[in-house]
């Protein structure tokens, strides 16, 4: 052991066990006189706002590809058995209802639900107005917590099994261009068979309903079942075809490859996914602009701090020499640096978190920030609240950053104690 060595030894059993914790101390910003003290901040400030970005944009984007994809799945449910025939009208062909897996498949591990549905394509019509839609006649066991979240006035139907209800939801869509109302007559005409003349039905609105899907609103109304079953001539065992809801998107390619194998070989299984392909691309779309911004602001935090440690080891170079020349080892002073730039880093972090999760928290109990609904599909700017998301943003900037503060190191190596006090 040298005699630097022997001072730098002395030095830090006087001063302090831990000198460069000690040292990143006195550099983070405390001292106001330092010029180091307004940099430090800036880059706290820095990493502040770019991991609240990355929260409220991830927390805002998965937010909304979850709220378009449960509005699709209220209508068209997770899966959907049909007849297995090539018909793309919706005209279907009836299955019937006593089968093997209705409705025992509910027990199934990741099924939740499983309902029958019948439908038929229509005419809405009123003194002066008349608009295309398609009849989904359900039966009492109809899950109705989609539509009861976004009914905008009156109420559900009531479906038993004693006779068929002449209530009828219908979209706000079309209650505006009909001009109907809860408590309205509306009259819907179908075509059934060879038949030439149309058959009439005198249904009564009991609900509005609004989801801003404009390619679901526009056409979807909701009625009793039985209605469907007479107007097609099929008999009350007799059914379009069942709904399933399962558990966990997650598991739906599974559960749907697991349906088609125990249902019949006359019939078809096809998940949302592939019934909307057009949709569910858009939403995996959206993937790549998460990737993007996560890339965008960890860059920018990064290179915030280098320049921060850069600007700092500049101002500091005498210090550096001196403590060289006192014998601390390009080890130490890296590690002096290191703390230094994770105390800034973790500072910002802090704060980061408290400003993005404040405003994921206010919009998503205030909504504060509003949306054109026609336009985007939601009246708000949809927030996403996921532990695992926040802890990976987290997690992923603090391993960023911190390898990214590597580089400065090296240039803390190369600094000679002489030119370092000529330096200053």
């Amino acid at each position: 052991m040298n005699n630097r060595q022997i001072n730098f030894t002395f030095v830090k059993t006087i001063v302090f066990v831990n000198l460069p914790s000690f040292i990143a101390n006195r550099l983070s910003g405390k001292d106001k006189e330092n010029f180091s003290g307004p940099v430090v901040r800036i880059a706290v400030v820095a990493v502040a706002l770019g991991l609240s970005v990355m929260l409220f944009s991830v927390s805002v984007l998965v937010g909304f590809q979850q709220e378009i994809r449960e509005k699709v799945i209220g209508f068209s449910a997770h899966i959907q058995i049909t007849h297995f025939d090539a018909n793309e009208s919706w005209e279907t062909a009836p299955v019937t209802s006593n089968q093997p897996f209705y409705p025992h498949i509910i027990h199934t591990d990741g099924i939740r639900h499983i309902q029958a549905f019948a439908q038929k394509a229509g005419i809405i019509k009123t003194e002066d107005q008349m608009e295309g839609v398609i009849l989904k006649g359900v039966g009492p066991d109809f899950d109705w917590n989609f539509m009861k979240k976004h009914l905008i006035a009156g109420e559900i139907l009531s479906i038993n099994d004693t006779a068929a209800s002449d209530g009828l939801i219908i979209s706000g869509i079309i209650a505006r261009k009909l001009m109907l109302n809860v408590g309205d007559v509306a009259r819907m005409y179908f075509i059934s068979g060879a038949e030439a003349r149309p058959r009439g039905r005198r249904l009564i609105v009991t609900g509005i309903y609004e989801t801003g899907l404009e390619e679901f609103d526009q056409t979807n109304v909701i009625g009793d079942i039985r209605h469907v079953q007479r107007l097609n001539n099929w008999d009350q065992d007799q059914v379009s075809g069942f709904e399933i809801f399962v558990d966990r998107f997650q598991d739906l390619e599974k559960i749907g490859e697991m349906v088609y194998q125990q249902i019949g070989y006359d019939l078809n299984a096809e998940t949302v996914v592939g019934k909307y392909p057009q949709i569910f691309d858009w939403l995996r779309l959206m993937d790549i602009n998460v990737v993007v911004i996560l890339v965008m602001m960890i860059m920018v935090a990064g290179i915030t701090v280098i320049s921060t440690l850069l600007i700092l080891i500049l101002e500091k170079t005498s210090m550096i020499g001196t403590l060289k020349a006192l014998g601390m080892r390009n080890t130490e002073l890296r590690k002096l640096f290191f703390y230094l730039s994770s105390r800034i880093i973790i500072k910002g972090m802090i704060w980061g978190n408290l400003i993005g999760l404040g405003i994921i928290l206010l919009q998503y109990y205030i909504r504060f920030i509003p949306l054109d609904q026609e336009s985007y599909y939601v009246s708000y700017v949809p927030v996403s609240l996921n532990i695992a998301h926040i802890l990976l943003i987290n997690t992923g900037t603090l391993i960023a950053c911190l390898l990214i503060i590597i580089i400065p190191g090296y240039i803390i190596r190369r600094i000679t104690p002489v030119k370092a006090i000529r330096f200053n």
